[in-house]
């Protein structure tokens, strides 16, 4: 997403919001993080000087964060490849690490020039100690003597984004070595991976406790989708983090996941603007965070909260036709009837049919089953033959079922987690009925009965020690915020994926724990989970099938462990499908608000698109669908949401 954007698309109404302007008030500290487009000439170099100056001169410390130069990175490693086809981690990390020291000496120059006083400092001058992790560390802590002494001098920090060291000497101040043998106390340079740089800047806004943290590059802000796709995709004025975190985890680019992450979990307000013009951009606003230390900072505890809700209830449509229209018409029923759908989950088709479930509030049980029991004839295959449809669009319902979730911005890109959360409730003796995830959180529906040991192993597991929220019982404030909101925020396509499928799985627990631990040991992250709604006999067993997506990078690797495993597991063919895309829309404002799954339902529908998986969160609607009509179905949907602009689309009858 970081192709040039005209601002001819950017939201007017933007520029009534003051909190972006360069030229404000007060004596807070600013981080600012330039990318590489931004600082890619000697003129842009000299661009950036003169805003960072105009940030000084308006009362305020700043930290500078750069990337390297333009394309410099990638001839490193063209360099790199040129001399070695396998290079090691480690000297990637002394190479790579080069790029960005010429820019902060660069722009130090420029600041100078202009008559501001300022210094350039490594990642490993600044204090940035990571993990020995070359290539892909993680930062554990940043040592903020030198910056407190710098800023108090009067100086704008100019810091190299992307490394740091693991440890010695190198990260800390004069003071704090004093007296102390120094020998073979050298630290190792490190690089933190894509996105290092975003990373870098907000990790030093929180050790800093900055007053926020803006992100220059070369579009206006976040857009309501992918502008090389939706050109008339729309600057958003401000999203939360939640929001962000999964648009970002889609490849909307602009900002990497780890760096919402940790100004998720420290608070830290973004903002993400253009380097060439004065427009306020797109605000990241953080919720209000708990507690937490800055040691481990990027290794904390990827779980924040167990929640759950015992006010649930399941009801399942069995062998529905595999066509176009389904879901938007069983879905735009229940929108008519102002039934609010929770869970959504549509698994993978047996034969040419598929299951669709979904969870409502006890109460509307009843009313939901009414609804969908009426709908059902009609979804039946057009036979006259009544053998062909006798067992189709079969109605089933549970009562006295909870949802359990476990929610944090630390899961992201951490594939064990969820395969440990199935493990702990395996472990109990809790049987998993049905699972949705997304980049914060993972819900699983189990037995009321169950609720309460649920709660209490996953607490333990996961070290949570606060009182579990109830979902069922949201705050006041937080409800009202989510009605304030619009219904959906931005849209986003992923065709970078492959559907993985493990046929006759036996339906006992621990069985989906066990899946997923052997994909997360192998360092592979699943994205939608799905399990089966029928499950069905072999061999005087109960079976079920269970869905994921990953990676395409990771399609092969996956099927093949899987299917090593599959006599241990008992289960039966692992297949892949990479013909798949994953349109996405995303918004807090869905939450406790019928109708807008139907709504993106009926836009796909009526341009002949089929629905292969359905997955959602509180604030996510996922769609597998055929690759090839991927691109189409982010436009239709982006439509469909009024993102551009446009009215929205009503909620079929």
């Amino acid at each position: 997403m970081l192709a040039h954007v005209s601002l001819k698309h950017v939201n007017q109404n933007s520029k009534e919001h003051g909190w972006g302007s360069v030229r404000t008030s007060g004596m807070g500290l600013i981080v600012q993080k330039y990318g590489g487009t931004s600082v890619g000439t000697v003129e842009r170099i000299q661009a950036v000087a003169k805003r960072v100056k105009a940030t000084a001169a308006a009362g305020h410390q700043v930290i500078v964060v750069v990337s390297a130069m333009g394309k410099s990175t990638d001839s490193l490693v063209q360099l790199a490849d040129e001399i070695s086809s396998n290079p090691s981690r480690r000297e990637m990390d002394m190479l790579l690490s080069t790029g960005e020291q010429v820019t902060i000496a660069l722009l130090s120059m420029a600041l100078h020039e202009q008559g501001q006083a300022a210094i350039s400092l490594t990642g490993a001058q600044v204090g940035i100690v990571t993990e020995a992790d070359h290539t892909r560390a993680r930062i554990l802590e940043i040592k903020t003597a030198r910056l407190e002494r710098h800023l108090q001098e009067g100086k704008v920090i100019v810091v190299a984004g992307f490394q740091g060291t693991s440890g010695g000497i190198s990260s800390l101040a004069p003071e704090e070595t004093a007296g102390t043998d120094l020998s073979g106390m050298v630290g190792e340079i490190t690089t933190l991976g894509r996105g290092g740089s975003d990373t870098s800047a907000v990790a030093l806004a929180a050790a800093m406790q900055a007053e926020r943290c803006e992100i220059y590059t070369d579009v206006p802000g976040i857009l309501t989708s992918d502008p090389r796709i939706i050109p008339e995709a729309q600057l958003m004025a401000e999203i939360t983090c939640d929001e962000m975190l999964e648009l970002a985890s889609l490849g909307a680019s602009v900002l990497h996941p780890r760096a919402v992450e940790i100004a998720r979990n420290y608070g830290i307000m973004l903002v993400v603007r253009s380097s060439w013009t004065d427009e306020p951009g797109t605000r990241v606003t953080a919720p209000t965070p708990q507690p937490r230390a800055l040691e481990g900072l990027e290794i904390a505890h990827p779980v924040d909260a167990v929640e759950f809700d015992t006010n649930q209830a399941k009801v399942a449509l069995l062998r529905v036709p595999d066509r176009p229209g389904v879901a938007a018409q069983l879905f735009g029923a229940l929108a008519t009837q102002s039934l609010n759908v929770d869970l959504i989950i549509q698994s993978i088709h047996e034969g040419n049919s598929n299951d669709i479930a979904f969870t409502v509030r006890s109460r509307a049980l009843k009313q939901a089953e009414s609804v969908v029991e009426h709908i059902a004839p009609a979804l039946r295959t057009q036979s006259t033959d009544p053998a062909d449809y006798q067992d189709e669009a079969e109605v089933q319902t549970a009562e006295n079922i909870a949802k359990i979730s476990i929610a944090g911005a630390g899961m992201i890109g951490r594939p064990g987690v969820a395969a440990g959360m199935f493990s702990a409730l395996a472990a109990a003796n809790v049987n998993i009925q049905m699972i949705s995830t997304s980049e914060v959180k993972v819900s699983c529906t189990v037995a009321e009965r169950d609720c309460d040991r649920a709660i209490a192993t996953l607490c333990n597991h996961f070290d949570v020690t606060s009182s579990p929220a109830r979902l069922d019982q949201p705050k006041a404030n937080a409800v009202a915020l989510s009605e304030e909101l619009p219904s959906v925020r931005g849209a986003a396509l992923d065709l970078k994926q492959a559907q993985l499928a493990v046929r006759d799985v036996p339906d006992k627990p621990g069985l989906a724990a066990r899946i997923f631990q052997i994909l997360a040991d192998r360092g592979i992250s699943v994205d939608m989970i799905i399990q089966s709604q029928r499950s069905r006999p072999r061999q005087g067993k109960m079976i079920r099938d269970i869905a994921c997506t990953i990676t395409q990078n990771d399609a092969e690797l996956a099927r093949d462990v899987l299917q090593a495993a599959a006599t241990e597991l008992g289960c039966g063919d692992v297949s892949i499908n990479k013909d798949i895309a994953k349109v996405s829309v995303v918004g807090m404002g869905m939450i406790h608000r019928p109708g807008i799954a139907a709504a993106m339902f009926h836009a796909l529908s009526e341009n002949d698109i089929n629905i292969q998986m359905i997955a959602t969160s509180e604030i996510k609607i996922s769609c597998v669908v055929q690759q090839e009509r991927g691109v189409e179905a982010l436009r239709v949907v982006h439509a469909a949401f009024g993102l551009a602009g446009s009215e929205t689309v009503e909620v079929p009858a």
